[in-house]
């Protein structure tokens, strides 16, 4: 099979665009040599990769294959320029991470901060996604180790244990449920909440957990940070829901009481997710063996 990295940027965004002339115009090329590209590419793979139709293009069931497989080559490619750019800066290795909210908030940066103490000569790039986007991109082999909450159905990967914590419902200290032990979501679901941003992990949860009630969360304000989630509810915007490990000890001028959430899925165990184990390169797998090695 004859074919390089143009066609494959082609057919990506060809696929994309779901328009031949469009897909054509991302890559900088005209639509009659984008056309002659596809048919050299799929006369050298031997099968059709695009159902050509009056108004676009749609993929058949190789197509749909390539572009999964494309896409990793694109994320490989990037992956390296990602490796090698450091030892540019006299850096000899460096590690890409995806991390969701919770641990990104609470306990990596004192666990990334003595990884980096102990290898002076990595670096490393952190990134916040949701736990299910971090497994795909770690099945897909799109990124080396993640941090997460949740498994994803049918993802291939492995999972070592990282960190324990827990769910908890943070009150103002004058607030009726700050006198309780502990309450149940559907109990608390008409006070109004202190949420994370939407698109956080926690936020989707949390919404969607209301929603297997039948119910909707009452949102009265959203902020970028577990620590400013802390400070509103201390301060009596509304209630929260954050992980027991998010709440400052002290520091806080109105810090928020702590009330138990009596649920089964309130334990939001972290753990490390990578492809395989023994596939990771060399800095990678010495994160990992600190991450897993950490104490919950």
């Amino acid at each position: 099979m004859n074919y390089d990295l143009t066609d494959l940027r082609l057919f990506v965004a060809i696929a994309e665009a779901q328009n031949l002339s469009r897909g054509a115009g991302r890559v900088h090329l005209a639509p009659s040599s984008a056309s002659h590209r596809m048919r050299l590419l799929e006369a050298g793979i031997g099968t059709p990769l695009l159902l050509r139709q009056a108004r676009g293009v749609s993929l058949t069931r190789a197509g749909e294959a390539l572009l999964r497989h494309a896409r990793q080559v694109f994320a490989q490619l990037e992956q390296m320029h990602a490796d090698l750019a450091p030892y540019a800066k006299g850096v000899r290795g460096h590690v890409t991470l995806w991390a969701n909210t919770h641990a990104t908030h609470s306990f990596l940066p004192d666990d990334l901060a003595e990884f980096l103490r102990r290898y002076p000569q990595v670096s490393v790039t952190l990134a916040e996604h949701t736990s299910p986007e971090i497994v795909m991109a770690v099945a897909r082999g799109e990124v080396e180790v993640g941090v997460v909450a949740e498994r994803v159905e049918g993802a291939e990967v492995e999972m070592l244990p990282y960190r324990a914590d827990r769910l908890v419902l943070i009150t103002p200290g004058t607030h009726p449920l700050a006198t309780q032990t502990s309450a149940r979501l559907a109990e608390v679901l008409d006070y109004p909440f202190v949420m994370l941003h939407a698109g956080s992990a926690i936020h989707t949860f949390t919404m969607n957990a209301a929603a297997t009630l039948g119910r909707h969360v009452n949102v009265r304000i959203q902020v970028r940070s577990f620590e400013a989630v802390c400070r509103m509810v201390g301060a009596g915007v509304g209630i929260g829901l954050v992980p027991r490990s998010a709440v400052p000890q002290g520091g806080l001028r109105e810090p928020p009481t702590v009330v138990t959430l009596d649920e089964t899925w309130a334990q939001r165990d972290l753990q490390v997710c990578v492809r395989r184990r023994e596939d990771l390169s060399g800095f990678a797998a010495d994160l990992v063996r600190s991450l897993a090695g950490a104490t919950g």
